[in-house]
């Protein structure tokens, strides 16, 4: 499902959300000039690698000129392909401008890097001993949906459901939309603790767990920093 919009409106310019999307864009557009060993070596020296963050909580230098910790940080504004960025993108582009609109830019900001610093940290939990570099928006991003979905549960999003060579756009409450995301990615999370399959960073594919990390946490600080504090100006349209 690829959603399109939400009809939820905002009473801001959401200046913080423009800036997380454009970081990530000429972050790619970095990464795209870089010759594949370069390439390489840069991932493992900005994203997380488990097996590194592992040793260096452990007090073990890991030889790298950057402290590990800051990969929990550096690592949200790479991505490792065009449709890897564009998929994050879209859904910040669509669910970031209206949790930004409730929180307020700088609150807006640290709640998405803390997203994604505990989105990430859930997926290390899972594959500590991992040589495989971790990295991508997903995880604060998934936190954004997860403070969305608590804001914003009935809210509807426009989505394009591909059946074949049909792409019907159907508007879909965002409890249901975002829910089946979550149940999705935690289900995967799941599955990859139990086997080596294609399913999970293990294999080089998918952080499952800092999805569904990143939205329990998102949940989790979306209340604590204020998204369920009324606002009779809520309301919904036909178009974000």
């Amino acid at each position: 499902m690829v959603p399109i919009r939400d009809n939820v409106p905002t009473k801001i310019v959401p200046y913080v959300t423009y800036g997380l999307v454009a970081a990530n864009i000429l972050a790619f557009i970095y990464e795209a000039d870089l010759p594949p060993q370069q390439l390489d070596g840069f991932f493992h020296l900005f994203a997380v690698v488990p097996r590194e963050l592992t040793a260096s909580f452990a007090g073990i230098t890991v030889n790298q000129p950057v402290p590990e910790w800051i990969t929990l940080i550096t690592s949200q504004f790479l991505h490792g392909g065009l449709l890897h960025l564009g998929g994050n993108m879209l859904f910040l582009w669509i669910f970031g401008n209206n949790v930004e609109d409730r929180l307020g830019h700088v609150k807006y900001l640290i709640f998405y890097l803390a997203c994604g610093v505990l989105a990430a940290l859930a997926q290390w939990f899972f594959s500590q001993s991992s040589g495989i570099p971790s990295l991508g928006a997903s995880g604060a991003i998934a936190g954004v949906m997860g403070a969305y979905i608590l804001r914003y549960p009935t809210a509807e999003v426009l989505t394009l459901i591909p059946l074949g060579f049909f792409f019907p756009a159907v508007r879909i409450p965002a409890f249901y939309f975002l829910g089946f995301w979550f149940l999705q990615q935690a289900v995967y999370g799941v599955a990859s603790l139990e086997a080596r399959t294609n399913i999970g960073m293990e294999s080089g594919g998918i952080a499952y767990w800092a999805h569904a990390g990143g939205f329990l946490f998102g949940a989790v600080l979306g209340f604590l920093f204020g998204m369920l504090k009324s606002d009779p100006q809520d309301q919904y349209s036909q178009y974000s």
